[in-house]
């Protein structure tokens, strides 16, 4: 049963996810173990910090193999179990490719899996030091992966299995930006933080160049959420960090973190 004093804080959108984290509290509670979920957005893991944070019998930790990865796997646990790193069943993969002729680009990663049928919840981040790159998934998935995916774009590449010691100090390009917005309508918040207009920003959303938390949005009033990850095609990626109050004007204040397109 999803507790409406709880649920009315989120969108309809997200009742899916909001049903699925109670299962896992649920299941958590009746059985006394812990439960591990797949990889969860920032979003994904704050609704399911704040209904945890509601029974007092259990605690939450997440984990994608390195310090602020985006993409996290969860365990509902009861609160006298010490969850350890090896809990959360994570394996890396390197991917070996000929470096000295080609490159790669996240989005060929990330494409080529997705088109394997590959679930998004069964691999973490893609991450690259600049010249190697490596993928997080499910640790009992590793197989299938190694065995789907021996090509990225043209390349020809293979999968190996790494420790989680040597996972790659990811590259990072997010810039925080503090600013105000009028509101957090979708169209508003990716016009403010590319410098778009708002009519090339809803003309964006309408042509489904614009996804939210890896999901397509056309609604230009489509609200933003704290935690949010907002994908812009050629433009960049948006995370709405915080909302930090408002302006004499009633302009909300908020910090972004900001990366653009190369």
């Amino acid at each position: 049963m999803v507790d409406k004093n709880i649920t009315q804080h989120f969108r309809v959108d997200e009742m899916p996810i909001i049903e699925e984290i109670n299962g896992w509290i649920a299941q958590s509670t009746d059985q006394y173990r812990p439960i591990l979920t797949g990889f969860l957005n920032p979003r994904q893991r704050y609704i399911a910090k704040t209904l945890v944070n509601q029974n007092d019998e259990i605690s939450f930790q997440s984990c994608g193999g390195f310090p602020d990865a985006e993409m996290q796997r969860v365990l509902v646990y009861p609160s006298y179990y010490e969850p350890q790193v090896s809990d959360f069943q994570l394996q890396v993969l390197q991917i070996k490719y000929p470096q000295k002729f080609a490159e790669l680009h996240h989005r060929q990663v990330l494409g080529t899996l997705l088109s394997q049928g590959i679930e998004r919840v069964t691999f973490g981040d893609i991450i690259t030091d600049g010249v190697q790159w490596q993928v997080v998934v499910q640790d009992n998935l590793a197989e299938f992966f190694i065995d789907q995916v021996d090509k990225i774009a043209s390349l020809r590449v293979q999968l190996v299995p790494v420790e989680l010691e040597d996972i790659l100090v990811p590259l990072s390009d997010w810039e925080t930006v503090n600013t105000t917005v009028s509101s957090l309508r979708l169209d508003v918040v990716v016009a403010n933080a590319f410098n778009y207009s708002r009519n090339r920003a809803k003309t964006l959303i309408e042509g489904q160049k614009i996804r939210v938390n890896w999901v397509d949005v056309v609604k230009p009033d489509y609200p933003v959420a704290v935690h949010d990850m907002i994908s812009v095609r050629h433009g960049g990626r948006i995370k709405l960090s915080a909302i930090d109050g408002t302006t004499k004007k009633d302009k909300l204040r908020v910090t972004f973190a900001l990366v653009n397109a190369k």
